[in-house]
């Protein structure tokens, strides 16, 4: 890490940070690449790439060709789930959708809470709104992980299933849930999670995390994430990832040397 020279490559301004994607093969897939730097016993971080880059990934090069400007109206589907039936709790999915409806208009955002967040109320969303919001439990199935998915009102969600779509208006998506870019360790050269699986669909860039993340991290990464993506209500020109990176940033401030809360968060596609 001493020989990539972060030290010197400090950069002045926040405008001076490089992007960078990466598109890990093999082993490097389940390595958040983006937290490398030099860490002291405590988790705390002398320097990091994150305080030189905003670093996104990619399972592919082709997923960054072919992708078209936004050309349908700006809308936002919302996907709460408080109380999943046979799973723990999320009581931070609440405070998610006050963060939303705060940077969202009532006009261009469709929520979809509790008994409502069903899996066929969900893709029907999908296809009518080209931002995604989706605060619930992500599971990654370690056996088959097509059978990996969201856990909704009437159950899993599967990635096999979201795979197969094929979205009309699908711009962005933020996988507010855990494990959503877990990939399989049987499988180091093949991208198969949920973030890789909306890029399938055709999202043109997806927030996802590479594992568990706490509760009442999510609410803060989305406030800060929305509050940079929306001006208005309505899009602004902040690149995902640099708005994401920002969000990470004041986290790892808020949250110390813990680690393990703020390197789950990554960015996917172009």
């Amino acid at each position: 890490m001493e020989d990539w020279h972060l030290e010197e490559a400090q950069p002045k301004t926040e405008n001076d940070l490089v992007h960078i994607c990466w598109c890990p093969t093999g082993p490097l897939m389940f390595l958040p690449i983006h937290a490398a730097g030099i860490y002291n016993a405590d988790g705390l971080a002398s320097v990091s790439l994150a305080d030189v880059a905003i670093s996104s990934y990619t399972p592919s090069l082709t997923a960054l060709l072919n992708r078209p400007k936004q050309s349908s109206a700006f809308k936002l589907l919302a996907v709460v789930q408080p109380n999943t039936p046979g799973a723990n709790p999320l009581p931070g999915t609440i405070a998610e959708l006050v963060c939303l409806q705060k940077h969202v208009p009532a006009s261009s955002i469709h929520v979809l809470r509790g008994s409502d967040a069903t899996t066929a109320e969900v893709l029907s969303g999908m296809d009518e709104c080209s931002w995604v919001h989706l605060a619930c439990h992500g599971v990654q199935d370690g056996s088959d992980p097509l059978e990996s998915g969201l856990l909704l009102q009437d159950g899993r969600l599967h990635l096999s299933k979201i795979i197969h779509k094929r979205i009309p208006h699908a711009e962005f998506a933020f996988l507010s849930a855990c494990q959503t870019a877990t990939g399989d360790e049987r499988r180091p050269e093949e991208a198969i999670h949920l973030a890789a699986g909306m890029l399938v669909a055709g999202y043109k860039g997806v927030i996802g995390t590479m594992w568990s993340i706490r509760d009442n991290d999510a609410p803060f990464i989305a406030d800060k994430v929305y509050g940079q993506l929306l001006k208005d209500g309505q899009p602004s020109n902040v690149h995902p990832a640099a708005a994401l990176h920002e969000a990470v940033q004041e986290l790892r401030k808020r949250n110390g040397s813990n680690f393990s809360s703020w390197v789950p968060f990554i960015y996917m596609g172009a």
